[in-house]
């Protein structure tokens, strides 16, 4: 089977951190309390697919006592993560980062919370995962997801079409995801309350008002472009012959505004409490 694994560029994802980070505060703000501590040992948490670690960091704030572990399988990310964020947290705790694969990674000891921001979207299959988490938590412990709902949108619809178009499709066949990388709410829903847990699901439309030239542009360059980046990076023509099309397409797309450009963004979100 052909890995199609993106390269990442932690710096370019940081460019948008403020704007990337939102659904992750209010992922977070619905999360319960976790289950009183156990012989005195402190929370255990787990956050997969933790990227650079800018949003890890945040739950050190939440739970100042935990031991939190980012998990992710790509090795920029991870370098980022550990030079930024890795050590001893202010409240007690400790953050540290470690190389997992969301299709195969199962918690080596029980999980008080197990919490994934925007990455189960490059996960095929996730759902068949979340039996096995939901199994890791304790008693009263919590798994949260945060995904993006956004596959209709220009953003990935021009891409898509792009990569099928005449002149890339030899060099982009299969590399990308399609609209059903994510499910419906409704089928989290199911899916997490059929695993016995209490279940809160939601979604939101975020509107961001990106400033510069092109800014979606930059804003993809730093997720979903990735696998066409990586794909095309041994051939700088076709890659810069992509982003030229893909670019104007993105332009009549998102016009500017006299305050920069309105970039609608949906995301899906679940809280499931397993049973105390």
């Amino acid at each position: 089977m052909t890995d199609h694994s993106p390269v990442w560029d932690p710096a370019q994802y940081l460019r948008h951190a403020d704007h990337r980070a939102r659904p992750f505060t209010d992922l977070l703000a619905r999360i319960p309390d976790l289950p009183a501590p156990a012989h005195g040992r402190p929370p255990r948490i787990a956050d997969l697919g933790c990227g650079p670690g800018n949003v890890t960091a945040l739950l050190a704030r939440r739970w100042p006592t935990a031991h939190i572990t980012g998990y992710d399988n790509s090795p920029e990310m991870l370098d980022r993560a550990e030079v930024d964020h890795a050590g001893p947290t202010p409240g007690g705790g400790r953050l540290d980062f470690a190389h997992a694969d969301a299709r195969t990674w199962t918690p080596d000891q029980p999980c008080d919370l197990i919490v994934s921001n925007a990455t189960l979207q490059w996960v095929p299959g996730h759902l068949e995962r979340f039996a096995d988490w939901v199994a890791a938590l304790r008693p009263g412990g919590t798994f949260a997801l945060q995904v993006p709902g956004n596959f209709s949108a220009p953003t990935h619809r021009l891409m898509r079409e792009l990569a099928e178009s005449a002149r890339f499709r030899d060099r982009l066949a299969g590399v990308l995801r399609h609209a059903d990388a994510v499910h419906t709410p409704e089928t989290y829903l199911e899916r997490l309350t059929g695993l016995g847990c209490a279940v809160d699901v939601w979604e939101t439309t975020y509107l961001h008002l990106l400033p510069g030239r092109d800014p979606v542009l930059d804003w993809i360059k730093g997720t979903g472009l990735r696998p066409v980046l990586t794909a095309l990076a041994d051939d700088p023509d076709l890659r810069e012959a992509f982003l030229t099309e893909y670019t104007a397409a993105l332009r009549a797309a998102y016009p500017p505004g006299p305050h920069g450009t309105p970039f609608p963004f949906r995301r899906v979100f679940a809280v499931a409490t397993k049973e105390a």
